[in-house]
């Protein structure tokens, strides 16, 4: 199996006053990478940031975070080349945003970005399946997308499911409600990749959620590969 366990806190549930400093703090927390929600407004009702903001925190944290761009935007075409000039690791657009996904994940290849494909939770997830060969990451929404602090959808877990029995090595993420409550869940369906914002961001003790987190996705791991 080619895919680890790897938390990415969703910057968003950070003071935003204090970005860079809060990226700084998650990494430090022992974060794999970091979340970074773009909304236009249009294919989502809230605005967030663009490429300005992640050129800005890419200048200020230095190279090595791995910048996970998800793009709730209606036009996901328009904004690859800025993205990659800003500093972006991976594009993660929304299959329901574009009429010709093949062309987009050709486009943000060619720019130096890894490809992600987001699906909202009313996508069936065989309309991700003709492409999930050309990307590096599948994202199943577990909340509907555009606000933050909304309650984990576990009937979105067969999708998870589905998408790691048909392809074993693919990168899975999940994304919304998604914490200690839940993380059981998304793990034992396959999920490898968690965003998680809130509770990580808002906790305590950042350390040990990311910590509670990994390691529970880790387990789930290890038991899927003896079951093989």
């Amino acid at each position: 199996m080619a895919y680890s366990a790897k938390i990415g806190p969703s910057i968003l549930s950070s003071d935003l006053s204090q970005l860079g400093r809060e990226c700084e703090r998650m990494m430090e927390c022992g974060a794999d990478y970091l979340h970074l929600d773009v909304m236009d407004g249009h294919f989502v009702p809230n605005i967030t940031f663009g490429h300005p903001m992640v050129e800005c925190l890419r200048h200020s944290i230095g190279p090595d975070p791995f910048f996970d761009m998800h793009m709730m935007v209606s036009r996901p075409e328009q904004w690859v080349k800025p993205m990659a000039a800003a500093g972006a690791s991976q594009y993660t657009f929304h299959l329901e945003a574009t009429t010709n996904p093949g062309n987009l994940i050709k486009e943000i290849r060619e720019s130096g970005m890894k490809v992600g494909l987001a699906i909202k939770p009313g996508t069936t997830v065989e309309g991700l399946a003709p492409w999930a060969g050309q990307i590096d990451m599948a994202l199943v929404m577990t909340v509907e997308p555009g606000f933050g602090g909304q309650k984990f959808m576990e009937d979105m877990m067969p999708k998870v499911s589905w998408l790691r029995s048909q392809f074993p090595s693919l990168d899975i993420e999940v994304d919304g409600g998604v914490g200690p409550d839940s993380i059981h869940r998304c793990a034992e369906a396959g999920a490898n990749m968690i965003v998680s914002g809130s509770a990580v961001v808002s906790s305590d003790d950042p350390r040990s959620v990311i910590a509670l987190l990994k390691n529970v996705v880790i387990e789930a791991i290890q038991k899927r590969s003896l079951d093989r």
